[in-house]
């Protein structure tokens, strides 16, 4: 019995030895929100920056989807897909087009597919049968599905979040907390030990920081963000460090977006920063707090 209990005490600690020997990553994706370039213009942009690849919606027909597969393999870029809830038609055709929509995008085997579920306006249990509709596919193609925290969604604020992950063990999220900033308005200081589970439960990560009025600040550089910045770099780190613990890779998307998200100036509409420096500046703030090269 002792040589059976130190046999399983060595294995145990090598397996922690493993999983803490291993280099951690996080694979960083770009957002072609508001792309307005070829997809292999995007992608040699995207690669030179330093990506590991890019999110986008799946592409509506095959010309395009040809183009995108081509330059996903010229730049050996990764590529993540949404999947989205149409808020515009009934809830069963709704549900029903959804859960096809999986069927194409799997099929590219991307890294993970995070979804705009539901609706606020959708009951609980309607908003439940698209999560569960989702977790039924992620089990059975072994794919990773993630739900976003997002506003006119299920998940469009904290308490209600919680409800659901309550209900749904298998219910992972994409945090997008930005959204929760302006809803709650509050960087939600106060609501840290409400936050514990979220972080248990994010898989991934979009990188947009907002604020108390707003989704998106101006400019992540600007001394008058600071604050807010280092707000969402505080709950990110937790995330990403807590799933360093049993996985050696984590992902993270950064999805400043363009105008009209991005503030703009009165009557030119030009805006007051640059959407791709702002991403690029989230990339580079993430690695140098969580001290990667």
């Amino acid at each position: 019995m002792k040589k059976y209990h130190l046999h399983t005490f060595f294995a145990v600690l090598l397996t922690t030895f493993n999983v803490y020997s291993q280099e951690k990553k996080l694979l960083f994706f770009q957002t072609d929100w508001g792309r307005s370039t070829s997809w292999d213009a995007f992608c040699e942009k995207t690669k030179a920056a330093g990506y590991d690849g890019l999110e986008t919606w799946f592409p509506k027909d095959e010309r395009e989807a040809e183009e995108l597969r081509e330059a996903l393999n010229k730049y050996d870029l990764q590529v993540g897909f949404l999947n989205g809830t149409d808020k515009s038609v009934p809830f069963e055709e709704s549900l029903r087009a959804y859960t096809e929509n999986f069927k194409n995008i799997i099929a590219w085997k991307p890294a993970y597919i995070n979804c705009h579920t539901g609706s606020d306006f959708f009951s609980f249990e309607q908003n439940k049968a698209f999560i569960d509709a989702a977790n039924k596919i992620a089990r059975k193609n072994k794919v990773r599905i993630y739900h976003e925290t997002h506003r006119g969604r299920f998940s469009f604020n904290l308490p209600d979040t919680q409800k659901y992950l309550s209900a749904i063990p298998e219910l992972k999220l994409t945090l997008d907390i930005s959204h929760w900033m302006v809803v709650h308005e509050s960087l939600l200081q106060s609501q840290d030990s409400e936050l514990n589970e979220i972080i248990d439960r994010s898989s991934h990560i979009h990188a947009r920081v907002g604020h108390a009025e707003g989704p998106q600040v101006s400019d992540p550089e600007a001394p008058e963000w600071k604050k807010a910045v280092g707000r969402h770099l505080d709950i990110w780190e937790k995330i990403i460090r807590k799933k360093w613990e049993t996985q050696d890779f984590f992902t993270v998307t950064t999805e400043f977006g363009p105008p009209d998200y991005m503030p703009t100036l009165p009557y030119t509409r030009v805006p007051v920063s640059d959407q791709w420096k702002a991403n690029t500046y989230m990339m580079k703030a993430l690695r140098e707090r969580l001290n990667i090269e």
